[in-house]
């Protein structure tokens, strides 16, 4: 039996997740461990969506919590050292991009441990951005790279990775959104919130580029006044999010927007269910650009680039920066433009996590 050890820390980790356990399972040949690390530790970044997606309850949680990177990515390896040096597993398995990624991979690697890395290949080429780091580092010091979309075959080539190490996979967080598509559709999110289907907009905004800064964020805030003038806009808040808009003075300011709905963050089948039904989806997270794609929603990444630029080729997606006219503007343009609903990526079609047990099952 082989033995893989599954590494979580963070929301975008657990969809991913979801689809590796359950493929991993299906095999009847592979023995699957789940690490919590606790980089999100509260009930609704974490427990709910264990909950929505139907994954086990994690084998070991090292309920790490918030800190800065280097605390953080410092704790978890501390944590996590002694087990994997218990538990000796054939691979350790990390998805993504957080700092649960780097860490374990980190530590498995000093310890002689395989790693496999989910979601391998994926640049920005912004290395202002946390992730990019991450993301660079946990690919040099993997033994196999499992990759999403083809701009990572490319990626990977262009920095002279050995082709021996990389094998083109597709996206399991696709798995993870069409197989609840149906569940999603039972929500009552939106006659929770009194919303008529493609009738409004829903926002994501948590990266520091854009939440940080008093200036920036103002600058979001004034696009989202002028949208509110045309339809509502439902903004789940990530934590970091609303305590900055507090410390900034600005809560007030959102509280008396008109059309603006603020909720706390919502479970995976909430989020699927309102994000479907949208007219228009603004935001800076990887995955949302990814499902926006798959759902055929206009998606407006409020970024000056993307690590996934196959949602822009294939997809839904297009880069606006966080410049409010810029935001303007290309709303305008994607509320009068027909888009293509059935362009997808390449191997975005629901099987990428039989593909990767088929992958440790020829290593094994």
């Amino acid at each position: 039996m082989l033995k893989l050890m599954c590494i979580c820390g963070a929301r975008p980790n657990f969809m991913k997740i979801a689809a590796l356990v359950e493929a991993f399972k299906a095999t009847g040949r592979i023995q699957t461990q789940i690490v919590h690390t606790g980089q999100h530790y509260d009930e609704k970044m974490s427990d709910l969506f264990f909950r929505d997606l139907g994954i086990p309850q994690p084998d070991i949680n090292l309920e790490v919590g918030s800190g800065s990177h280097a605390v953080q990515t410092a704790e978890i390896m501390k944590r996590f050292e002694p087990v994997v040096s218990e538990h000796r597993p054939d691979w350790v398995v990390v998805v993504g991009d957080v700092n649960s990624t780097i860490a374990c991979a980190l530590v498995s690697v000093k310890l002689g441990i395989k790693v496999a890395h989910v979601e391998a290949g994926l640049r920005s080429n912004d290395r202002t951005m946390p992730e990019e780091i991450n993301r660079l580092l946990t690919d040099a010091i993997s033994d196999l790279l499992l990759v999403s979309e083809e701009s990572g075959l490319a990626n990977l080539k262009r920095e002279g990775v050995a082709d021996a190490k990389v094998k083109f996979v597709g996206n399991v967080m696709i798995d993870t959104l069409l197989k609840h598509r149906a569940r999603a559709d039972q929500s009552r999110i939106l006659s929770e919130y009194g919303l008529t289907p493609k009738h409004y907009a829903v926002v994501t905004l948590h990266r520091p580029s854009n939440v940080d800064d008093p200036k920036t964020l103002s600058g979001i805030l004034d696009a989202f006044e002028k949208i509110t003038d045309e339809m509502p806009i439902v903004f789940p808040m990530h934590p970091r999010t609303r305590k900055n808009l507090a410390t900034m003075g600005l809560a007030n300011r959102v509280d008396d927007l008109k059309g603006l709905i603020t909720p706390e963050p919502l479970g995976y089948l909430d989020f699927l269910k309102l994000t479907a039904d949208s007219a228009l989806v603004l935001t800076d997270s990887g995955g949302v650009q990814e499902e926006t794609t798959i759902l055929g929603v206009p998606c407006l990444t409020l970024r000056e680039n993307t690590e996934r630029p196959a949602t822009i080729t294939h997809g839904t997606n297009k880069l606006t920066g966080p410049q409010p006219e810029a935001i303007l503007s290309a709303y305008k343009a994607q509320m009068a433009m027909k888009l293509d609903a059935n362009r997808r990526p390449p191997m975005w079609d629901g099987s990428a996590g039989k593909r990767i047990a088929d992958v440790f099952l020829s290593h094994s």
